[in-house]
C-alpha cells in the first residue's frame, strides 16, 4: 500500500504545469487516488486551468503566489521540484530543505542535467536537435520556422539555457553538504540518486520523513 504522504503532491514552481499531464498519467496508473496540486511564485493561472481541465479529478492549483521557501502549513504531502533546482542559490536551496524539514514534508528535487562534461556536450550540441526536430512538429506554423531557420533565436536560447543549466546544477557533493547542514536533518532519510529511461537520466534529491 502506498503510504498516504505521496497521495498528495504539492509542485513547487510548477511554471505552466503542462509537464505534468503525461506525468500524472503515468503516476495515477500506480496510485489511483493520486492528487497533484500546482503552484508558483508567479501563478500562471491560464496554463494551469488547462491543465486541471485534461484530469480534474488529479489536478488543482493555488491561484495565489507561492513561496517555495516558505509553503503554508495547510498544503500538506510530498513536496516536488523539477528542473528548477539550479537556478536557486544556495542559501535558497537550503531554505527549501530546510522547511520542508520543518514541516516534516517529504520533498523530491529532479533535475534533468548533471554538471559534466558529457552533459555540457550534449547541450552544447542541442540547437542541432531543435533543426532537426522541427520539420516534423505537425500543424505549420510560419512563426516558427521564422524564429527557428531565419532568425534562429530559438536553438539560440535552448544552447545558452541548456549550458547554464548545467553549470549551475549542484554536484552530489553540495547536494550532500546542502543536506549536512540543514536543522534536524536526522528526523529524515535522505538519498540523491538517479533513475534511466533508456538513454535519459533523471537525478534527483529525496527526503522523506522517518515518522
Amino acid at each position: 500500500m502506498t503510504h498516504p504522504i505521496f497521495r498528495e503532491i504539492i509542485d513547487l514552481a510548477s511554471g505552466g504545469g503542462g509537464g505534468w499531464i503525461k506525468l500524472g498519467e503515468h503516476i495515477a496508473d500506480e496510485i489511483p487516488d493520486v492528487k497533484v496540486r500546482l503552484t508558483d511564485y508567479y501563478p500562471n493561472i491560464s496554463a494551469f486551468n488547462h491543465t486541471v481541465k485534461k484530469r480534474p479529478e488529479l489536478f488543482s492549483h493555488e491561484e495565489e503566489s507561492l513561496n517555495a521557501l516558505d509553503v503554508p502549513k495547510n498544503l500538506k504531502g510530498l513536496r516536488t521540484e523539477f528542473l528548477s533546482f539550479h537556478h536557486l542559490k544556495s542559501g535558497d536551496a537550503r531554505q527549501i530543505l530546510q522547511n520542508a524539514v520543518d514541516a516534516n514534508s517529504p520533498i523530491a528535487v529532479f533535475e534533468a542535467q548533471k554538471r559534466s562534461g558529457g552533459d555540457f556536450i550534449k547541450f552544447f550540441l542541442s540547437p542541432m536537435n531543435v533543426l532537426l526536430i522541427t520539420p516534423f512538429i505537425r500543424l505549420f506554423k510560419f512563426g516558427r520556422i521564422l524564429f527557428i531557420y531565419l532568425v534562429p533565436l530559438v536553438p539560440i536560447f535552448v544552447w545558452w539555457d541548456g549550458l547554464v543549466s548545467v553549470l549551475r546544477t549542484y554536484s552530489e557533493k553540495e547536494l550532500k553538504g546542502l543536506v549536512d547542514s540543514l536543522d534536524n536533518k536526522d528526523a529524515f532519510v535522505w538519498e540523491i540518486s538517479f533513475v534511466k529511461n533508456g538513454a535519459i537520466k533523471i537525478y534527483y534529491l529525496l527526503g522523506v520523513p522517518k515518522v
